[in-house]
Order: structure tokens, then C-alpha cells, then sequence
């Protein structure tokens, strides 16, 4: 039997996350799937820095999952510029105790909804490794559809790895 995911609400980051945001993203399993721009470690001036920076931007486009008051992980939507400008990628990660509750795939659902009402775009893609099961899992639960693979483009930590492209599109 599945219990249902927890409460969740996304929200603008804020100081006082800063504690929870060093405290959960400092881990190589979550930084080993992510872009270098994540920092590993992940001191709390990286941590003031990245505030700063996802409450730049109103609407806002990247928030923290919260629940029950707590920062437990963090999701953010970029919409593309030029000829891709209808586009936008989606990025996560979320703390490590609170992996396999069905938590990441209600806050995707829920940032796909909000980037569909406040963001002129017709499409949502995200690239996770190929190595990243439980992220293409996500995914694939919230209705996301493999456009694409790409052999060993990803290089992180001296390996190469594939790259997934997943989408989702505004019907």
C-alpha cells in the first residue's frame, strides 16, 4: 500500500531557510546529479548567494518545496530565450529524508502547473542522467514524455553519463 505524499506548498526562498537549504543540499548524492553551478560543498555563503539570486525574478521561478514550515528541497523553472523562448527547463532536488514519499513528484506537478498560468511558454522539459532512475521516475508519474537520449554528454566528476530529455506540453 502507497501512502499518500505529504502537504506541500512551493514558495519563494527566504533567509531563514538558509539553515535547511546548506543543511540538504549539501550532500554528493544530490550534487552527483546535478549541474556544476550546484555547489558541492554547500556553505552557507553559497547558500545567501543562491537566495539572492531565485528572488530576483517576479513572477517567481524558483522556489523551495516547503513543508510544514521547513525548506526541504528547492524547484525552479527557466524559461528560454530566442527561438526556444515558448520553452522552459525544470530543475530539483530535495533533501535526502524525504526521497520515496511521492513528495517530488506532487511539487513537479504542482511548478508545472504554475510555469503553464504564469509563464508564456507552451513547453516544459527537464534533462536528468540517464543514471538518475528515480528522477526519470518523477517524471514519467508527472505525465512528463521521453523526447530524447543522448549518449554520454554529461560530465560530472570525471565520468560521462547521458542526458534525458523529458517534456510536457500545454494541451
Amino acid at each position: 500500500m502507497t501512502l499518500p505524499a505529504p502537504n506541500i506548498i512551493l514558495r519563494p526562498w527566504n533567509i531563514e531557510d538558509l539553515g535547511n537549504l546548506v543543511l540538504y543540499a549539501n550532500n554528493i548524492k544530490i550534487a552527483s546529479f546535478m549541474t556544476d553551478q550546484f555547489p558541492h560543498p554547500y556553505t552557507f555563503e553559497k547558500g545567501i548567494s543562491f537566495i539572492e539570486y531565485a528572488n530576483q525574478n517576479f513572477p517567481y521561478n524558483i522556489m523551495t518545496i516547503d513543508l510544514d514550515g521547513q525548506a526541504i528541497g528547492g524547484i525552479g523553472l527557466h524559461v528560454q530565450a530566442d527561438i526556444q523562448r515558448k520553452n522552459a527547463e525544470l530543475g530539483y532536488w530535495l533533501g535526502e529524508p524525504y526521497w520515496g514519499m511521492g513528495i517530488m513528484t506532487r511539487a513537479v506537478l504542482m511548478m508545472v502547473e504554475y510555469g503553464f498560468q504564469q509563464f508564456d511558454i507552451d513547453r516544459i522539459y527537464a534533462r536528468p542522467f540517464g543514471t538518475n532512475f528515480a528522477s526519470q521516475k518523477v517524471l514519467e508519474k508527472a505525465g512528463f514524455i521521453l523526447e530524447a537520449r543522448f549518449l554520454g554528454t554529461f560530465y560530472k566528476y570525471g565520468q560521462y553519463a547521458d542526458e534525458l530529455i523529458y517534456a510536457v506540453r500545454r494541451f
